[in-house]
């Protein structure tokens, strides 16, 4: 890894070629990007060997520094992720260019035809921990969108994110658009992240992919607009009506599938009249698979750890859930609205107007039904990839796909007409 004299002078170099070639990307043809992103699919299955060596660096790196297992399944790459990465590159490559839609359209009694179309918006910096996946999902996503990206990958991903970046570049050049295009910060130190949060000459958007600590860093030393990603204290509510095979399915899926990605159920809440009935086999279940339960009242069972203040509220990104008893449907969304992080929330039930409710009452950027919060996921909801899941409510909110890696800019079109 080379070492740089001067961050600030290496992080303003690549945010000035950044800005220069978006203006380039922002009215790159449809076929030139779909190209690109097709021949960097192709670049990171036909290295794929040395992806995977790559990461083992990476891995080894984690082992020295420490990393939970379930850190450290996030950040591993084998044959198949790799292959779900060259399939997230495919989908976003065959989605339909977001630039230029028009998303309305209307006359006025003045004679102006005036339209509201897609427009990129400019340069992203993409601060992102652990998953090297997300380097090829951020710059599909950003390149679809017309916009030019700096990453700035983990430093536990470093030598992962580099070789996936080098296949992207691959892409760019074959489709003769510029290699400016996607950036990745070639250095671990975390200087560089300060600088990409402060270079508002030429970074449009910040988007922070992470746990707590980074998107608080981000979100209180930027001086650029930020898309927060924040954590995922995900809660499944069983309701009295859920129905039980349902519901131990789902729970079951929700925490176990992958502990380590934002979208794992943190908190059980169950309703009272079946915590000692339903609730119980839903715990015994998660026992039976592994998972730690912290648990109070009468889903503290034999097995379970008693459950302690510090566990609502918390993003546990591990084989480990807290799990409650709740009076009714308006104690369970009183405790997600206390403890929740507005990332995905779920409730189980038969019962509509109980969903109704729950949908109502919650404002999570997703709100599901009966279904695994796994399912918390851009490429889940069609969209290809996504550069994160958007808690906060201004702009892009839920999975930021490349739609919402626009903004828009009005067309007004008049002959001759003059206002009186």
């Amino acid at each position: 890894m080379k070492d740089f004299d001067s961050i600030p002078a290496l992080m303003a170099d690549l945010g000035k070629r950044a800005k220069a070639a978006s203006r380039d990307l922002a009215f790159a043809s449809s076929e030139r990007k779909h190209a690109a992103l097709i021949a960097a699919a192709d670049a990171v299955w036909a290295n794929r060997a040395q992806i995977i060596e790559a990461n083992r660096k990476d891995l080894e790196f984690g082992r020295e520094k420490g990393l939970s297992p379930a850190m450290m399944d996030r950040l591993m790459l084998d044959e198949a992720r790799v292959q779900g990465m060259v399939d997230g590159l495919r989908a976003v490559a065959d989605q339909t260019d977001p630039v230029g839609e028009v998303l309305a359209e209307w006359d006025r009694p003045t004679g102006l035809n005036i339209q509201r179309v897609r427009t990129p918006l400019g340069v992203i910096g993409v601060i992102y921990e652990s998953r090297p996946n997300v380097t090829a999902d951020a710059g599909a996503l950003c390149l679809k969108s017309g916009n030019a990206v700096i990453l700035r990958g983990g430093s536990e991903s470093f030598h992962s994110s580099t070789a996936i970046h080098a296949c992207l570049v691959e892409g760019l050049k074959a489709a003769n658009l510029p290699e400016d295009a996607i950036q990745l910060v070639p250095t671990r130190d975390r200087a560089a992240v300060q600088e990409l949060l402060t270079l508002t000459d030429y970074v449009d958007v910040i988007v922070p992919r992470g746990g707590k600590g980074l998107v608080g860093l981000v979100q209180r030393e930027a001086r650029v607009p930020v898309f927060a990603h924040l954590e995922g204290i995900v809660h499944i509510y069983v309701d009295k009506g859920a129905d039980p095979q349902k519901t131990l399915d789902v729970v079951l899926n929700a925490k176990t599938r992958r502990t380590g990605i934002c979208g794992a159920a943190e908190c059980l809440l169950i309703h009272q009249d079946i915590a000692e009935t339903l609730g119980r086999e839903v715990i015994a279940a998660l026992l039976k698979a592994g998972v730690e339960v912290h648990a109070e009242g009468t889903l503290a069972v034999e097995g379970t750890v008693s459950a302690t203040a510090g566990d609502w509220g918390k993003e546990f990104l591990d084989s480990v859930i807290a799990a409650k008893p709740v009076a009714d449907i308006d104690a369970a969304i009183a405790h997600i609205q206390r403890y929740g992080s507005n990332h995905t929330d779920c409730i189980m039930t038969e019962d509509d107007t109980a969903v109704a409710r729950f949908f109502e009452r919650l404002d999570s950027a997703i709100l599901m039904h009966n279904a695994s919060t796994q399912f918390a996921d851009g490429g889940e909801f069609g969209m290809g990839a996504e550069i994160g899941i958007a808690t906060g409510k201004m702009h892009a909110r839920g999975p930021v796909g490349a739609a919402q890696l626009t903004s828009f800019k009005y067309l007004v079109r008049g002959n001759g007409t003059i206002r009186d």
